[in-house]
């Protein structure tokens, strides 16, 4: 059978995580360990996944031409990602984000985008033709706003399942959102979307059951251990996470996100995409780093069938 086509229309930066017992208060120096430099960025990691995962992965993105940018160039080849549309630019540096794991596996990340920020409208519209042929198409808020309301729109033009991970959260306009057929938002992302503070106590059903009534979005709240949350057409929907030893969360909501679309493309349903992509995204916290986190089609499976999902 041929594999899926996956286009995410992301970002590339090149992560440096330092494991820390607890998180520095300002002034403090704290003495870290396990120092990591590898790839990273939301997008990237996102298609990454997808082609472990068995899908036709292809990354929509812009990097600098300069050694930081060829670790993401180093990593496609590695990872069999497709970059036709993968371009370089001297105008910024690559990305990098600097990330903070403390004793529970939870993590703290400033970024700076780099390179990302200079995709716009007219970027993404060069791969139109990828997104056109492709089965789902995927996007990220780690790129401006017009870049991911771009792909979403011409998945939309062409009829092909757009996915938005809103992460990192953002208000977003109405138009963008008309064009989402699935978010992947967690608790504090789907808060920030609905103009609330970030830790607003409103409840989360009520809030999806909002967002998904205004704009018709099949809405997946991801909720860490407490697993991930559906409202669809007059579903609501709780999804049970499977207990894993959290080593490193970094990476678990690209894991879920790219698994989701893979299993979607593959033209599984709905719910049955979510107990796969539920697996990848818990796999993804049982080791430390991202991209040696994200798990292999074959490991998710038997994860699969070890929970008796098959």
């Amino acid at each position: 059978m041929k594999p899926p086509l996956i286009t995410v229309v992301g970002s590339f930066a090149v992560g440096m995580t330092l494991r820390t017992p607890r998180m520095p208060v300002f002034g403090e120096t704290l003495l870290g360990s396990q120092f990591d430099l590898g790839p990273g960025g939301k997008g990237s990691n996102q298609a990454v996944s997808c082609a472990r995962l068995g899908a036709e992965s292809h990354f929509v993105g812009l990097i600098g031409a300069d050694d930081l940018g060829n670790i993401a160039t180093q990593l496609y080849r590695a990872e069999g990602v497709q970059t036709d549309f993968l371009a370089k630019t001297e105008a910024a540096a690559t990305g990098v984000g600097f990330i903070i794991v403390n004793a529970r596996g939870e993590n703290g990340i400033i970024l700076d985008m780099g390179a990302n920020q200079l995709m716009d409208r007219a970027f993404v519209a060069e791969a139109e033709s990828l997104i056109a042929r492709s089965n789902v198409v995927v996007s990220v808020l780690e790129v401006p706003l017009e870049a991911a309301a771009e792909a979403m729109a011409l998945g939309r033009k062409h009829g092909v399942k757009t996915i938005l991970n809103p992460a990192p959260a953002a208000a977003l306009p109405d138009e963008m959102l008309r064009n989402v057929d699935l978010l992947t938002p967690n608790e504090t992302e789907l808060r920030i979307l609905m103009g609330l503070a970030a830790n607003d106590a409103t409840d989360t059903r009520e809030l999806a059951r909002k967002l998904h009534g205004k704009f018709g979005i099949t809405t997946i709240v991801t909720r860490g251990e407490k697993g991930m949350l559906l409202i669809d057409d007059g579903r609501v929907v709780e999804f049970k996470a499977v207990p894993v030893e959290v080593v490193d969360s970094a990476g678990a909501g690209d894991a879920f996100t790219a698994a989701l679309a893979v299993s979607l493309a593959e033209g599984k349903d709905l719910e049955s995409a979510i107990r796969f992509a539920g697996c990848n995204g818990s796999l993804a916290c049982t080791k430390y780093g991202v991209i040696p986190s994200l798990a292999r089609r074959a490991e998710v499976d038997q994860l699969m069938r070890s929970q008796g999902m098959t």
